[in-house]
């Protein structure tokens, strides 16, 4: 049954997505049928069950890549970065049209058959990834609430010192608040 318009859509991921440039590397045949193809890049999310990133090259949708990811040691937990290997199936490649010089695509890759040892580091990952950007967020919206108040306490005291220096502004403001409290 097709959908709605104007109705809510239906989220179709299973697994949390964390924002994170990690390096890695995806190798597979392009979408020319050229030889296989080595793309080393930064993911921009990943998550227990795929990763997005930038491909110079396109690979087209439901071929079969090799992927290698760095994952970083999480606190408390991982002592050291990992090597993440594993297959993978391109779910996505469109044309990134955000106007830069060089030919870019949106790749977006499913993992296939992943160990549930893999997929839990993964999982932990992703979830230690989205504290850490709440923790940043929350201590960023608090500095940036203290800042606001104290530029708009400093924006009160000049507009206050600008009104006083002109004196026809003055005197009508203070005419105009006479005129409110008189009742008639």
């Amino acid at each position: 049954m097709p959908r709605k318009k104007g109705s809510p859509k239906l989220e179709r991921r299973t697994s949390a997505r964390a924002d994170a440039s990690l390096s890695m590397r995806v190798e597979g045949e392009p979408g020319d049928g050229a030889a296989l193809t080595q793309i080393v890049t930064e993911s921009e999310n990943i998550s227990a069950s795929g990763v997005y990133c930038r491909s110079p090259h396109y690979l087209a949708p439901l071929s079969k890549v090799a992927l290698t990811i760095v994952l970083p040691a999480v606190a408390g937990r991982t002592p050291s970065q990992r090597l993440l290997k594993c297959e993978g199936v391109v779910v996505r490649c469109q044309a990134d049209e955000s106007g830069g010089k060089e030919r870019a695509f949106q790749l977006a890759c499913s993992f296939l058959d992943l160990e549930s040892g893999i997929r839990d580091r993964l999982e932990e990952y992703v979830v230690w990834r989205n504290l850490q950007a709440l923790r940043t967020g929350a201590q960023g919206g608090t500095a940036r609430r203290a800042a606001t108040r104290r530029t708009g306490t400093a924006t009160r005291r000049r507009s206050a010192a600008a009104t006083a220096a002109t004196p026809r502004a003055g005197a009508a403001r203070r005419t105009a608040s006479r005129k409110r409290r008189t009742v008639h």
